[in-house]
């Protein structure tokens, strides 16, 4: 038995194909087959059932495969070990950010980042929560930023940061005059939200939720993205709530239409999380460093009240 079938196993399991697990390892799928095979053959079982499409593994192949990844990410913290060891800093590294945030915070590290650790090869995607976390759990990603709390069994979280919630109000809706607004003020059914899928979207419903303000989920008009809904908003069709580093790119124009929040402010709490088994810390706790202290200076709220991002 060795690392690299193992590695073959858990590649056929993920893509329930022998020729994409072949070329994601980027070996030949003859190969591939005959070193699966031969550690079936060793351990005299049927790791996958090859009758079915796509391949199923057997119910000792799912044993296997859970073991496997134990025993994999052991073989890599003995090179993490290594690296420490040595004050090494570097290789590669896959970062998952969720698009809520990626827009606003990526360009505030990325440079500061690379400057500082040249050695390390920064993989990044924009990836939905749910995904973050199965990408996490398959060892596809080393670590993600997203909104928490997640409260995963298999997943630590670092708070890097809370950023308060905004509201964008244009001059026709009934909060424009009110010079800060409160969240019972919120009404679910004015409010332009993001497309379902999006954690700030659960924020913002689970906000109008504890004050009481849902006459229903009703409204029809939903994005993907935060400036479409500043531009629907600016036709009148109702107010919306953004992160607040959105609102420091935000035209001197369109900033009469922001409005804050009463004291303590409604936020979400942005963290850093990875898996509990710890691999690459060395460049965990870089990345925490580098953005804790870029956000330091953006983010002056104090006084905040977390908006859970979970429905």
């Amino acid at each position: 038995m060795t690392i690299t079938q193992l590695k073959y196993v858990m590649a056929v399991a993920e893509h329930q194909n022998f020729t994409k697990a072949a070329k994601k390892t980027f070996v030949t799928q003859p190969t591939l087959s005959m070193q699966i095979q031969k550690l079936e053959e060793e351990l005299d079982i049927q790791i996958f059932d090859r009758s079915k499409k796509p391949i199923e593994l057997t119910s000792v192949g799912k044993k296997i495969v859970s073991q496997a990844r134990n025993i994999v990410n052991e073989a890599e913290r003995m090179q993490d070990v290594v690296d420490q060891e040595k004050g090494f800093v570097g290789g590669e590294f896959k970062l998952g950010i969720i698009p809520t945030i990626m827009p606003t915070l990526l360009p505030m590290f990325l440079k500061a980042f690379t400057n500082k650790y040249p050695k390390i090869q920064l993989k990044i995607e924009e990836l939905t929560t749910d995904e973050i976390i199965k990408k996490i759990n398959d060892g596809h990603l080393d670590a993600a930023i997203a909104a928490t709390p997640l409260s995963h069994d298999k997943i630590k979280e670092r708070v890097l940061y809370y950023e308060p919630f905004v509201g964008y109000i244009p001059e026709s809706h009934r909060l424009f005059s009110k010079n800060k607004i409160d969240s019972k003020d919120l009404d679910l059914d004015d409010i332009l939200l993001l497309e379902d899928g999006h954690c700030f979207r659960d924020g913002v419903i689970n906000l109008c939720k504890a004050s009481k303000q849902n006459g229903g989920e009703a409204f029809q008009l939903e994005s993907g993205s935060f400036e479409t809904l500043i531009k629907l908003s600016n036709e009148g069709l109702g107010m919306t709530l953004l992160p607040y580093l959105h609102t420091l790119d935000i035209s001197e124009e369109q900033s009469k239409f922001l409005h804050y929040f009463n004291e303590p402010s409604p936020a979400r709490e942005v963290s850093i999380i990875y898996s509990k088994s710890e691999l690459k810390m060395q460049i965990i706790n870089a990345l925490y460093n580098v953005i804790s202290g870029v956000i330091r200076g953006a983010i002056a709220f104090q006084d905040v009240k977390i908006v859970s991002p979970t429905k």
